[in-house]
């Protein structure tokens, strides 16, 4: 994806404020040589932002006549309204090293054994990852293939197949589940309690027509 930067020579929150009341985004990138504070329209960046590939793949800036590659790093959102106060970009090369969060695309769900013959239901736990790889082998998503689940499964980080050169980012021991497999939930019904009529002459009272026999029997 390709945008457009323009250098921004003014700083300070005064400077920041008139500029997002100017519909720009004040910014910097960063890595690679001199960091350069920029600025980008509000409406243009705004919407790439809704795009998934804008997150997670390598990016053409143009600025002052040039064309960088850049990764995104991070925004930042108005708490309330729909806009966004700042950016960060870092410069990259088809030599650099880096880890990013990656968007998960899972597929074959519903064909898997778990799904389709044991009816379980399917979580997915988390729908990023984080890897480290080559800016040049970067993916812009990671597909899951979940055909060979099977009940009372999990499929952990460690389970994934990356493609080659990319690998999970490990914290410490943790090997955090990515979806989880489980049974349906099986609702119990309630238990029918049988009632039985009482017994004459034990707490029964006596028909109309009992009465009326009884008193003309007397």
């Amino acid at each position: 994806m390709k945008f457009t930067a323009f250098e921004r020579t003014l700083q300070g929150t005064g400077a920041s404020r008139r500029l997002r009341a100017a519909a720009k985004v004040p910014g910097i990138v960063y890595g690679a040589g001199t960091p350069a504070m920029i600025e980008v329209d509000h409406n243009a960046l705004f919407f790439a932002l809704k795009k998934e590939a804008f997150h997670s793949s390598i990016l053409e800036m143009e600025l002052g006549g040039k064309v960088e590659k850049v990764l995104l790093r991070d925004f930042q959102m108005h708490a309330y309204k729909p806009m966004v106060l700042h950016i960060d970009f870092q410069r990259v090369d088809e030599t650099t090293r880096l880890r990013k969060k990656v968007p998960l695309h899972f597929e074959g769900e519903e064909t898997s054994v778990a799904v389709k013959t044991d009816k379980c239901l399917v979580s997915h736990v988390r729908t990023d990852l984080e890897i480290e790889c080559l800016a040049s082998q970067l993916p812009e998503f990671v597909t899951i293939d979940l055909s060979g689940l099977v009940k009372g499964t999990s499929l952990h980080a460690s389970d994934l197949n990356l493609p080659e050169g990319i690998k999970a980012v490990k914290h410490g021991t943790q090997n955090p589940v990515i979806v989880a497999v489980t049974l349906p939930r099986v609702e119990e019904e309630a238990p029918v309690t049988a009632v039985v009529a009482p017994e004459k002459g034990k707490g029964a009272k006596p028909r109309k027509e009992e009465k009326q026999q009884k008193g003309r029997g007397g």
